[in-house]
């Protein structure tokens, strides 16, 4: 199983439009490999280096198989969304308050579909995969106030 994105490899600079501090959209994302025997998926985008500890950006769950492909500024259909740490059911884009940070999108191959509900926090929704993970990909991307690991300039907001 395998995550990447068109919009930046492996460990680069995320793009600005993606952060909080820009337009605030979500990456395009693909996914390919899923496990055989899959009957959803799950994707959670976080940041470990935040001040107060990891800190969750995005929550999503119960992504149908076919769903290969999240397009950019979109949630699947029938894909179910969290609550992330800044206290919406939605993607919030990376907005470390100073230097570089590290964000994971991490996808999980799930066994069976979760009996959540839209909105659930990441500790539940963690309990409810914990005995059902076949799998999973991790992509890692950097977000940087001030500059970019590419080097562009972020306005400060």
């Amino acid at each position: 199983m395998n995550i990447t994105s068109r919009a930046f490899r492996h460990g680069a600079s995320i793009p600005e439009q993606y952060s909080a501090y820009h337009d605030n959209i979500s990456p395009p994302l693909h996914l390919d490999g899923l496990t055989p025997g899959a009957k959803c998926w799950a994707l959670i985008m976080d940041d470990p280096d935040a001040p107060r500890g990891t800190f969750t950006h995005w929550l999503l769950f119960n992504i149908p198989v076919n769903v290969t492909e999240i397009a950019e500024g979109e949630t699947p259909a029938q894909a179910l969304v969290g609550k992330n740490d800044h206290g919406t059911i939605e993607y919030f884009g990376p907005r470390p308050p100073s230097g570089e940070h590290r964000y994971y999108f991490t996808a999980y191959a799930l066994a069976r579909k979760l009996d959540l509900s839209a909105g659930v926090e990441r500790d539940e929704l963690e309990v409810a995969m914990a005995h059902h993970i076949l799998d999973s990909a991790t992509m890692l991307g950097r977000y940087a106030v001030g500059r970019s690991v590419a080097g562009a300039v972020a306005p400060a907001r």
